[in-house]
């Protein structure tokens, strides 16, 4: 995994983390899109083909590691004890997601009025997240993530495009909690896109979903390519290439 990707690290509050660019055949400074992983990790089986296809599009995409380089690869239930750590202080999270941000857009390589971000499950929280921050993303995308926050986004300060998408049968995040999210948004006067897929479950991006046993984590084809082509629509708008 990761072969021929450049390992990015850095410390952050006192952890290491470890992420991987996949580099697009252009040069010069190219745009730059996060992809930030799952409650598995950065490892997570996902992440990887994601960057790839992106920097097919001639972007420098980046899977970001927000449990530490000492994690990558560990077992679903160790993952599940860091996620429950680095959630029990979301000030931090945030933060967290604003280093890498910070890390990639000032990259010599990287054009940094052009970054984006996109993220599942547990990364489409962060995607959140750092879109609320104020970091200055051309464009959030969020995968069947929590939806809800600690902080919501205050008028003004979401300069990109926010966009989720969420299946109507996803156990952890109820409907009630994206409509909280609509209000959030409009409240913030942010330029922003929900869809619902009506029989799409928790985890519909990814093809192996079944290999976790949980219930309620179901890939669905459609609901991935439908949001797949919505992303590549959205990052060419967001970076006018």
């Amino acid at each position: 995994m990761f072969e021929e990707m450049e390992p990015i690290e850095f410390e952050h509050a006192g952890t290491l983390l470890r992420g991987y660019a996949a580099h697009p055949a252009t040069t010069g400074p190219v745009p730059a899109v996060l992809v930030m992983h799952s409650a598995v990790g950065v490892a997570h089986g996902v992440n990887e083909p994601i960057a790839r296809k992106l920097a097919d599009q001639g972007y420098l995409a980046v899977c970001t590691d927000m449990f530490g380089a000492h994690l990558e690869g560990v077992s679903l239930e160790d993952a599940w004890v860091e996620l429950g750590q680095i959630r029990a202080d979301p000030d931090q999270q945030r933060a967290r997601t604003v280093a890498w941000f910070d890390e990639v857009a000032r990259r010599s390589d990287v054009d940094e009025t052009a970054v984006a971000a996109i993220g599942f499950c547990y990364g489409g929280t962060t995607v959140l997240e750092l879109a609320r921050s104020g970091a200055d993303l051309k464009a959030a995308v969020s995968y069947h993530g929590v939806v809800t926050t600690h902080a919501p986004a205050e008028p003004g300060t979401v300069p990109g495009h926010v966009v989720v998408y969420h299946g109507a049968r996803d156990p952890f995040v109820s409907l009630a909690d994206v409509d909280q999210f609509r209000d959030e948004m409009q409240h913030a006067g942010v330029d922003y896109q929900v869809t619902v897929f009506g029989t799409a479950a928790h985890g519909f991006t990814d093809p192996d979903a079944a290999s976790m046993q949980l219930d309620g984590v179901v890939y669905d084809q459609l609901a991935n390519d439908l949001s797949w082509n919505g992303t590549i629509a959205l990052l060419r708008h967001a970076f006018g290439r």
